[in-house]
């Protein structure tokens, strides 16, 4: 059967199935998790493939790990082609280059098979707590110098093998992290969740077919290139350009240039990040597969938001970035703190195409913050590791403001202080709003977060992992950037210091950190506001009477 001779209704329903089946298999993961930060934050991601490896369907979580995965499973199929999988397979691999850039992210797949025929893929990504490396957490910035320091790499491998598990591979799994229970915990929770979604996927095949259902598949991924590629046609062709920075690589270390190019040519986009600084001898790179994720994510956000998200919608893009250069490292480059790159890869294609897409684009969100600290447990006598994953301000919209304390560009969620505290001997003293952190505009940004952490360890091994200290979250047309960030240990004590958004360093039981997120941007003129929104924020204690003053010029 051709995609052409596929009834809109037949293809309607095999479309909300696919859906379906990828947030069943999402819910899955989240329930049986063994982590905070998949079970509460969020921090994973699911997709269904076809037979040849194209993206069907995602689920609705983060597009940087979405991306990644329709490389990712080419990579698995070229060590297993269908000739070496069976019924009750299970795959895993955490290579940067080959998945979605850092060791933590343990990609696992299961092939579906329907009367011994190979039709699909689950494929979920998970987080995991720790898997080895210099620093607990394994994403340490400073003093890394190839990724040979910051854990355990896998190649694609079966852990799984006509259903019985690979001890001997798990076993080396556990031995190589600090918290091997959460680990092995997780990775079963992935392999819990793909079982769920292949007897889905097999239901979808007996009611409809295979035939029917590869049908489906092409229509629905020609439909989406169709829609994508007529949004681009609407734009204006030329070349945009624009570039921000990272605050640092560590330290003491200079800036980090990033510069792209958004040439709009008929119906296809080519970006070109040439210009952007060379790699680092640190952690902070991000292997191409993971630039390519939330390149790839803004502009399906610009041209068909509301749309089916399937490999179609990749299919009018070209991304490319020099090699040795920081988006797009050479092998071993360190690479496990490269989720705080995302923002901006993902805020450089807006600020670019702001010009063509006005009333698509936001200003720059607040960033967020991903620290982890290992420390000495004395009251249950044993190692733990804290994950921290702050969220704070939305830039500034063409038609509304920000939103606060909410994840962009990704959709995961501020960890909830019960859950942190249930299970890290911490207690989180203070968690909100930064009155007058937001960029001032027609419509404001979103409000930078504060949360302050006391850690209740011995021997704590702190890795911060935080951006925009140095510079703020830009606005647009004539919105002001956010307030600065911070990250300060011991605030309103004599013991009071500032770290740097990459720093690694040793603090004391009971020390406090305190994360202070910036504000996002404003977008439009703050002179233009509507006086009435002013008051409400003044109202809700989102600004200030000197806030609405300075920068709106509200007397109160």
């Amino acid at each position: 059967m051709s995609a052409d001779a596929v009834d809109p209704i037949t293809l309607g329903v095999v479309w909300g199935a696919l859906q379906s089946i990828c947030v069943e298999i999402g819910s899955t993961v989240q329930r049986t998790a063994y982590s905070i930060q998949a079970r509460e934050g969020q921090d994973f991601s699911v997709a269904v493939f076809d037979a040849q490896g194209r993206m069907s369907a995602q689920g609705p979580y983060s597009p940087g790990h979405m991306g990644a995965m329709s490389f990712a499973i080419r990579n698995f199929m070229d060590a297993f082609p269908a000739d070496r999988l069976e019924p009750g397979d299970t795959l895993l691999l955490n290579d940067p280059q080959l998945g979605s850039g850092h060791f933590p992210d343990f990609l696992v797949t299961q092939p579906c098979f329907w009367k011994e025929r190979l039709v699909g893929f689950g494929v979920n990504l998970v987080h995991h707590t720790d898997v080895g490396g210099s620093r607990p957490g394994s994403q340490a910035v400073e003093g890394i110098f190839d990724y040979h320091q910051e854990g355990l790499r896998i190649p694609p491998v079966k852990i799984v093998e006509a259903g019985r598990e690979n001890a001997t591979a798990l076993a080396i799994i556990a031995a190589n992290s600090r918290v091997p229970r959460n680990v092995l915990g997780d990775l079963r929770s992935q392999r819990a969740s793909l079982l769920v979604g292949e007897q889905r996927l097999r239901e979808l095949h007996e009611r409809f077919g295979a035939e029917t259902v590869a049908a489906c598949v092409d229509a629905m991924l020609d439909q989406t290139e169709q829609r994508v590629r007529a949004r681009i046609t609407e734009m204006r062709d030329g070349a945009y350009e624009f570039e921000d920075f990272m605050d640092d690589y560590g330290t003491g270390t200079p800036p980090l240039r990033i510069h792209v190019t958004v040439t709009v040519a008929g119906d296809r986009l080519a970006i070109d990040f040439d210009g952007t600084d060379a790699q680092t001898e640190s952690g902070l790179n991000s292997y191409f597969n993971y630039t390519r994720s939330y390149v790839y994510a803004a502009v399906k956000c610009l041209t068909d938001p509301y749309g089916p998200m399937n490999a179609g919608a990749l299919r009018a893009v070209e991304i490319m970035a020099p090699e040795g250069c920081f988006l797009n490292p050479r092998r071993p480059a360190g690479g496990g703190p490269r989720a705080a790159i995302c923002s901006r890869v993902f805020e450089v294609i807006l600020g670019a195409l702001a010009p063509a897409l006005p009333e698509a684009v936001t200003a720059a969100n607040s960033h967020f913050c991903n620290a982890t600290f290992g420390a000495w447990d004395p009251v249950r006598r044993r190692r733990f590791v804290g994950y921290e994953l702050i969220h704070g301000g939305i830039g500034g919209r063409a038609a509304k403001d920000g939103c606060e304390a909410m994840s962009s560009p990704y959709n995961a969620a501020n960890i909830p202080v019960e859950a942190v505290e249930a299970n890290t001997p911490v207690i989180v003293e203070r968690f909100g709003f930064i009155p007058d952190s937001a960029g001032a505009g027609k419509q404001r940004g979103g409000l930078g977060v504060r949360r302050d952490v006391r850690i209740l360890g011995e021997s704590i091994k702190f890795t911060n992992l935080s951006e925009r200290h140095r510079f703020a979250p830009f606005g647009l047309f004539g919105g002001r950037p956010g307030k600065l960030g911070r990250t300060v240990v011991n605030p309103g004590t004599d013991r009071e210091r500032q770290i740097g958004g990459k720093a690694s360093v040793d603090l004391d039981y009971g020390d406090v950190v305190s994360f202070q997120l910036a504000g996002a941007g404003g977008y439009g003129d703050p002179r233009e506001r509507d006086p009435e929104a002013v008051r409400r924020d003044l109202r809700l204690g989102l600004v200030t009477p000197e806030g609405a003053r300075g920068d709106y010029g509200l007397e109160t």
